[in-house]
Formats: C-alpha cells, sequence, structure tokens
C-alpha cells in the first residue's frame, strides 16, 4: 500500500507539471489573446494575464492538496491580506520548487522575476513575458526595472537567495533585494517559508516525494521598511551589504525560533 500510495503521488505530480507546461502553451496561442479584446491598453491585459495564471497556480495546488502530494498552512493571513494590491515588496525564503506558485496564487496581479532559461523557455516563456513579470538578464537594469514597477504599483515577490535553499544550509542572501528595496523605497513583507519535510529541494529529484505528502507553511510578517532593518545594522557607508545582513538575520531567526518551538 505504501508503495502504491508513492507512486499515486509521483503521478499527480507529473500530471501537474505536464498541465502547468501544456497549459502555459495553450494559454499563449488561445486565452493570451483573447484577454487583448478587453479595456485598458496593455496594462489591462497584464492584469488579465496575470489573473488567469494566479487562478491557474491555484487550481494546481488545489490538486497537488487532493492528491496527498502537500498541504499548504497559512499563517497570519491577514497581514498578507491587508498588503494586497499595494506597492509592497514581497521577500520569502526558498526553500521549495513550489514557492512562487503558491505566493503567486496567493498575492493578486504580483509581479516576480525570472530567470533568463525560463524567460525563453518554449513552455513557460510566452506565459512569463505576456504577464509582464522581469528577467534576469541584466542584473543592474533589473534593479531599476523593480523600482519602477513598485513605484507604478505592483507588488513584487523575490526570493534574495536567488536559488533554493539546500536543507540545513545556512542563509545566504544576494545584494539583489537589499538594493530594490533601497530603490524604490517600498515596504518589505517578509514572508517565511518552511518546507516539511523537505521537498521539491534544489539537490533533489522531483519524484523523490515524502512518505505522507510535505507540508508548506506561508508566514506572513508586518510590513517593514529598509530604514528600521538598517538602524540595527553598522553601515559603514554601504547601505545594500548592511540591508542584506538584516535580512538574512531577520529570516535565519524566524527560522531557527520556529525550530525550537517544533523540537
Amino acid at each position: 500500500m505504501a508503495r502504491l500510495n508513492s507512486w499515486w503521488r509521483v503521478c499527480v505530480v507529473a500530471f501537474c507539471f505536464a498541465a502547468v507546461g501544456l497549459g502555459g502553451l495553450i494559454y499563449v496561442v488561445t486565452v493570451f489573446p483573447v484577454l487583448r479584446l478587453g479595456p485598458g491598453g496593455r496594462a489591462g491585459h497584464t492584469r488579465r494575464v496575470r489573473a488567469v495564471i494566479r487562478w491557474s497556480f491555484g487550481a494546481v495546488i488545489r490538486v497537488l492538496e487532493w492528491g496527498g502530494v502537500m498541504r499548504v498552512e497559512q499563517r497570519n493571513a491577514d497581514l498578507l491580506a491587508a498588503s494586497r494590491g499595494k506597492p509592497v515588496l514581497v521577500l520569502a525564503n526558498h526553500p521549495c520548487y513550489l514557492d512562487i506558485l503558491v505566493l503567486l496564487a496567493l498575492i493578486p496581479d504580483a509581479l516576480c522575476v525570472v530567470k533568463s532559461g525560463v524567460w525563453w523557455n518554449p513552455f513557460y516563456g510566452g506565459v512569463v513575458r505576456a504577464a509582464g513579470y522581469l528577467s534576469n538578464d541584466d542584473p543592474e537594469q533589473l534593479v531599476d526595472a523593480c523600482a519602477a514597477a513598485l513605484r507604478a504599483g505592483s507588488p513584487l515577490i523575490i526570493f534574495p537567495e536567488g536559488t533554493r535553499t539546500e536543507p540545513g544550509a545556512p542563509l545566504h542572501f544576494m545584494r539583489g533585494a537589499a538594493r530594490i528595496a533601497l530603490a524604490s523605497g517600498a515596504a518589505i513583507q517578509p514572508i517565511v517559508l518552511r518546507c516539511d519535510p523537505p521537498a521539491f529541494t534544489r539537490t533533489g529529484h522531483w519524484y523523490d516525494q515524502p512518505s505522507g505528502g510535505f507540508r508548506l507553511t506561508i508566514e506572513a510578517k508586518p510590513l517593514i521598511g529598509a530604514s528600521a532593518l538598517l538602524a540595527e545594522e553598522s553601515v559603514n557607508g554601504f547601505k545594500p551589504r548592511a540591508l542584506t545582513r538584516a535580512l538574512e538575520r531577520f529570516f535565519t531567526t524566524e527560522l531557527e525560533g520556529y525550530e525550537r518551538a517544533s523540537a
């Protein structure tokens, strides 16, 4: 029975991955062109595309939950709801491949940064371009583009690590998120993600599914400004480095506190 359950979860994951890839192609050819007929010009079109993506990712998550692959648990959902539709910089740690699907499903009209490989991927490229997501091709231009998107009023999701964290490894944030926060002046919405047991990790395979599935916890923290974080640091003239240290300490403290409480 245990082996049958394992194969069932693998089949559910394979179905969802295939649905996301093929669905992206279908949307680009059929749905997204129709959405151009609505009002609001290009801006209105991208908002409608993001709404379709949000609904689709929500459906994928529900299938994964129904199939026993994962359980999504929200904490302080009221804090996340209060920041919806506002130009906030959503910063989250990145333990699981599915993190971005869950966050885009929860935060309406959100933008995110995608790797250049995804930008030109035949299955996903047309989707991310239609949604107005931002490519990380040029780091210097990316900071300006992210700051402009925030000033225009769009929530922006960033993983400061740049890639998924290996289970048990310390957090190591890159400075891009700090530079965007400083350039935009936007409030920071910290989201602490926990995946228990580890699944869809950087070093694992997609078909290595935990027995009994896994729980992905999304805990929203109160909005905080870069200046408040910098007040606890020794800046020494270079704010991005100091703010990056402060963000690393903030997320590390939150994760360690959870682990101690669970022990």
